[in-house]
């Protein structure tokens, strides 16, 4: 009962194509001792034999919007988000030049207390998922517009190896500092 009425802190990772935000969303929960949500959209893409479509990404969305509601309720005092719908409503503009209500409106009404924005200055990865090496300083100005549009509360991550990890808990406990939230 006690756990239904606690403040989970709900941190989401946004950002271009391999910048790091599943390695960072798994690497911050273990920190943190909690737990993340891994980016339906990989294991949603790997199982379809066909080129997704607008109605997949809509799909993918409410998957991701459950799994983080049921792992929410296990969470301690933080919960990490390893990508959410700014990413989804970005790849739809990108794909399709529109963007369904239900991603639109999730955005407005899901709330998360922070974003951490990846910047790409990592070396590009190759996944067969992956479709934009060369947009991914496009994309992030992008993500980054997205965010100020909604006046999110949100960091820049940069760095390599573990100073990515330290940035990234650095700007978790200054939001926390600024927030005055005490866990």
């Amino acid at each position: 009962m006690e756990k239904e009425n606690k403040k989970r802190i709900r941190v989401a990772l946004i950002g271009p194509e391999s910048t790091a935000k599943s390695t960072l969303s798994e690497q911050l929960a273990k920190h943190y001792t909690t737990v993340w949500v891994k980016e339906y959209a990989r294991e949603y893409l790997a199982e379809i034999n066909r080129k997704y479509t607008l109605d997949d990404i809509v799909e993918i969305s409410k998957q991701q919007l459950q799994k983080e509601e049921e792992l929410v309720e296990i969470a301690n005092s933080f919960i990490f988000i390893d990508t959410e719908f700014i990413n989804a409503k970005v790849w739809c503009m990108d794909v399709f030049n529109t963007c369904p209500t239900f991603i639109s409106d999730t955005i407005i009404k899901h709330k998360y207390d922070l974003f951490l924005l990846t910047y790409p200055d990592l070396e590009w990865e190759p996944d067969p998922l992956r479709e934009n090496p060369n947009r991914r300083t496009f994309f992030f100005d992008w993500y980054e517009q997205e965010l100020k549009s909604i006046k999110a509360n949100y960091a820049v991550i940069k760095g390599v190896n573990e100073t990515r990890l330290t940035n990234c808990i650095a700007a978790i406990e200054n939001y926390l500092s600024e927030s005055k939230i005490n866990l």
